[in-house]
């Protein structure tokens, strides 16, 4: 995940197609596809209405059943725990 965050521009929102591999509490291997909806705060307010009217076209179309919304690289680091949902 750390070389995804040093990826992620500073301003500029990111639709993220994930497939993260993980153990639940049971055991059970799991392997969740998601998007990553990033929006960071100093983002310009005309690309935020952009992206924002896009994030429901984009599920559909990358057909993932949980979209996650993160501001800024460090969110990234609590994935896992929102995707068992410890949110």
């Amino acid at each position: 995940m750390l070389e995804l965050a040093d990826e992620l521009p500073d301003s500029s929102p990111r639709f993220i197609l994930l497939s993260y591999p993980m153990t639940l509490a049971s055991g059970r291997h799991s392997v969740p596809y998601v998007l990553l909806y990033y929006l960071p705060v100093n983002c310009n307010p005309n690309m935020r209405m952009s992206y924002a009217g896009a994030v429901e076209l984009m599920r559909s179309t990358a057909e993932v059943n949980r979209v996650l919304e993160i501001a800024d690289a460090e969110d990234l680091q609590e994935i896992e725990g929102r995707l068992k949902g410890e949110d």
